[in-house]
C-alpha cells in the first residue's frame, strides 16, 4: 500500500510515492509555471502522479490516497484553496479537480502545516503530540501540531506566524503591514541585513567570502565570516538570532509545544545557530519565578522531503 504526496510550490511541483512508514520510494519534480491557469497546473500534477508510478514500476492501483501541500489558505474539509498569492489562486477547487482526474481520494493542506505533520510522522518531532515547525526561507512559515493533529483554525488560515508583528512601525511587509517577523527573521531578511552591514564595513571578511561581489551574498555569508572571528559578521549573526528568538518566544507563550523544529537552509548552521537561539528564546518566555519546562528547540530533520512526506500523511 502506497500514498502519494505532492509539494506544490511557486517554482516546482515535487511528487513522491510514500510507504506506510513515511519512506519515499520514488519521486520526481517538474516546473510549476505558476503564471498559468490553475487547470493547467492541476493537469500537470495529476500527470506527475501517474508518471512517477509508471517510471518506478508501481501500479497506480496500489495508491490508496493523495495528499497535497500548497502555499496559502486551504478551506478545512473541502480542499478548496481560498487564496495563494504566489500562485495566483483564488477559491481553487483542488480536491474536486484532482479527484476527477485520478479517481482517488485527495486531501489538501497548507504547505507549512504539512511539513510540520511530516516531521511528527517520521522526522525530528516523531513521538511528540505538541510540536511546531518553523521554516526560515524566503518568508517565515510555521506549522503547529496540537494533540497529533494540524491546527488550522476554523477557516484554515491559522498560524501565519511570519506575519506576527515584532517591531511597531517597522519594515514594510508585502502583506501590507509593517514590522512582521519574516521581515527580520527570514533568510531573505538575513541577506538584506548582511548586505547593509557589508556596506558599512568594507574591511569585513564578508567581502572576501563574497569575492567582492555584493550579489554573491547569501544566508551563509555572515555565519561563515563570524565563525572566522569577523566582528561585523558576528554582530549581524547575533542580531539575526535575536530576531528569530523574539518570534519563538511568542510561539512558546502561545502554544507551549513540547518541541520546536527549525527548518530552511539557515538550520544547516546547527548548534552555532541553535545554542544561542535557545538561550535568547527562553529569556523571552513567560515561565514564572520558579521557571517551568519549556519546549526543546532542535533542527528539522526531513529537509525538502518534509512537504512530500507530510502531504502523503494527510491521506493515511
Amino acid at each position: 500500500m502506497y500514498f502519494i504526496g505532492i509539494d506544490l510550490g511557486g517554482t516546482n511541483i515535487a511528487t513522491g510515492v510514500v510507504d506506510q512508514q513515511g519512506k519515499i520510494v520514488a519521486k520526481n519534480s517538474i516546473k510549476t509555471q505558476a503564471s498559468r491557469h490553475y487547470n493547467e497546473i492541476i493537469k500537470d500534477m495529476a500527470e506527475s502522479c501517474l508518471k512517477v508510478c509508471k517510471e518506478n514500476n508501481i501500479s497506480f492501483e496500489d495508491i490508496s490516497g493523495i495528499g497535497i501541500g500548497t502555499p496559502g489558505t486551504v478551506q478545512p474539509g473541502t480542499g478548496i484553496i481560498t487564496f495563494a498569492n504566489n500562485l495566483g489562486f483564488h477559491n481553487v477547487p483542488m480536491k474536486q479537480e484532482m479527484e476527477k482526474l485520478l479517481k482517488k481520494p485527495v486531501f489538501v493542506g497548507n504547505d507549512a502545516n504539512v511539513a510540520a505533520l511530516g516531521e511528527v510522522f517520521c522526522g525530528g518531532a516523531k513521538g511528540y503530540r505538541y510540536a511546531v515547525t518553523v521554516t526560515l526561507g524566503t518568508g517565515v512559515g510555521a506549522g503547529v501540531i496540537i494533540d497529533g493533529k494540524i491546527y488550522e483554525g476554523f477557516n484554515g488560515g491559522a498560524v501565519e506566524m511570519g506575519h506576527s508583528i515584532i517591531k511597531f512601525d517597522g519594515i514594510q511587509c508585502n502583506c501590507g503591514r509593517r514590522g512582521c517577523w519574516e521581515q527580520y527573521a527570514s533568510a531573505s531578511a538575513l541577506i538584506n541585513q548582511t548586505k547593509e552591514q557589508m556596506g558599512k564595513h568594507p574591511e569585513s571578511l564578508m567581502w572576501h567570502i563574497c569575492e567582492n561581489d555584493l550579489e554573491k551574498c547569501n544566508g551563509r555569508t555572515a555565519f561563515a565570516a563570524a565563525q572566522q572571528g569577523d566582528k561585523p559578521a558576528a554582530q549581524i549573526v547575533d542580531q539575526y538570532i535575536t530576531y528569530i528568538a523574539y518570534g519563538l518566544g511568542d510561539v512558546i507563550n502561545i502554544f507551549q509545544p513540547e518541541i520546536i523544529l527549525i527548518g530552511g537552509g539557515i538550520s544547516g548552521e546547527g548548534e552555532y545557530l541553535l545554542k544561542p537561539l535557545r538561550e535568547k528564546t527562553y529569556s523571552f518566555c513567560y515561565a514564572g519565578p520558579d521557571g517551568m519546562k519549556l519546549a526543546k528547540i532542535e533542527k528539522a530533520q526531513l529537509g525538502n522531503d518534509a512537504g512530500i512526506i507530510g502531504a502523503a500523511a494527510l491521506s493515511m
